[in-house]
């Protein structure tokens, strides 16, 4: 069953009464937003699934209880409603939906969808990428004096969506794309798992990255870069 296919679908045909909610962000006591768009998307996604023949557990940004037990389901689904609300909320087209699908903690399917910009990329499908950038997308949560420590060859954008980033350099419009202070599963496990499938080389927490689930609730620093080969 091709699930990232199907929420795609659900996601893109909902649009209009998504995007009808920009207009009320609700500050989180973490200091990040969240929406009714979020809680919307969420619900048609959640509602989705629970229709289906599954034994799963979903893991979502804006649902997520530390007491949920995964251990015994079959399949772990991780999504992130809406990445980049803030974007969302005053009106920028840099925000997306992500969704991860494990298998007995294998991975099997993730997708990136950026609805505004008519943008979706799920395991499988084929991308042309570009062969050469010499930009790199950084984290919003810089700080000044991590700036010291950028490498003077590249050129840097901060975009405030991760699902927008992570596309980019899996598309080849940035070269790399860095993480310095740490993104949840929900986050990075979509583009993560899709870099890893066009041959990117990924790093969480200064480790090579193969594939393996993320520890839901643990912020994670990362790196992903094309290896200039293919």
């Amino acid at each position: 069953m091709d699930l990232c296919k199907e929420i795609y679908k659900i996601v893109k045909s909902n649009l209009s009464q998504i995007m009808d909610l920009r207009n009320t962000g609700m500050l989180k006591s973490d200091g990040t937003f969240v929406s009714q768009g979020d809680l919307l998307s969420e619900s048609l996604i959640s509602s989705y699934l629970a229709k289906q023949s599954l034994n799963y557990v979903l893991i979502s940004e804006e649902s997520y209880n530390k007491k949920q037990n995964f251990a015994n389901s079959e399949y772990i689904i991780t999504i992130d409603p809406i990445d980049g609300t803030e974007n969302f909320i005053l009106g920028l087209k840099e925000w997306g939906v992500g969704m991860s699908v494990y298998r007995n903690l294998r991975h099997q399917q993730s997708m990136i969808y950026l609805p505004e910009l008519d943008i979706c990329l799920c395991t499988g499908d084929k991308l042309d990428r570009i062969s050469y950038s010499r930009i790199c997308g950084l984290s919003s949560y810089m700080s000044p004096n991590d700036f010291n420590f950028l490498d003077g060859q590249f050129k840097y954008r901060i975009m405030g969506c991760c699902m927008y980033n992570m596309y980019n350099v899996i598309r080849g419009s940035y070269a790399k794309f860095i993480h310095l202070k740490g993104c949840y599963s929900w986050d990075i496990l979509p583009g993560i798992n899709l870099a890893l499938e066009h041959g990117l080389d990924v790093e969480i927490e200064g480790e090579k990255y193969t594939g393996e689930m993320l520890i839901p609730g643990i912020k994670y620093s990362f790196k992903v870069e094309y290896n200039g080969k293919g």
